[in-house]
């Protein structure tokens, strides 16, 4: 059974009608490609967006969870951290584009809690999302870059 929702994403109203267990990172990528399924269990971080500004696994969050609420992909995160998308592209933080948004999206989310951290502090928040190209040392520079 199928149920309407209205919420926004990335600054713009979307309705749409989504099922009781439709996965939020289904229900947004039918507007944008910004979050990436990887492991489909919650552990790699290529599926996070935000949700009212708090970082989540869309690809556990169920759809009908975010009527009324506002998300954030990587998509619209780069209008809002202009500086942060300047940065990963100056420090090589993007390698193959599987992790980058998901990566950019909790790097947000650590700039949104705290907007001056220090290497360690990056590097310990960054821990829950997993990236084969990088070796996540250009990640960390281009994250205390922007700082």
């Amino acid at each position: 059974m199928k149920r309407e929702i209205h919420y926004e994403l990335n600054g713009n109203p979307v309705t749409q009608e989504v099922t009781p267990e439709t996965l939020l990172l289904d229900a947004v990528r039918q507007w944008t490609t910004a979050p990436k399924e990887a492991c489909g269990v919650g552990v790699c971080g290529a599926c996070t967006v935000l949700v009212n500004d708090q970082p989540v696994s869309s690809c556990l969050y169920l759809a009908a969870l975010v009527d009324g609420q506002t998300v954030w992909t990587a998509d619209g995160l780069v209008q809002r951290f202009p500086r942060l998308a300047q940065s990963f592209v100056e420090h090589e933080g993007l390698q193959c584009g599987i992790c980058t948004p998901g990566q950019f999206t909790a790097a947000c989310a650590l700039l949104l809690e705290n907007p001056h951290p220090d290497e360690a502090t990056i590097r310990h928040y960054m821990a829950g999302n997993l990236c084969r190209c990088t070796g996540y040392a250009a990640i960390v520079r281009s994250i205390h870059g922007a700082v």
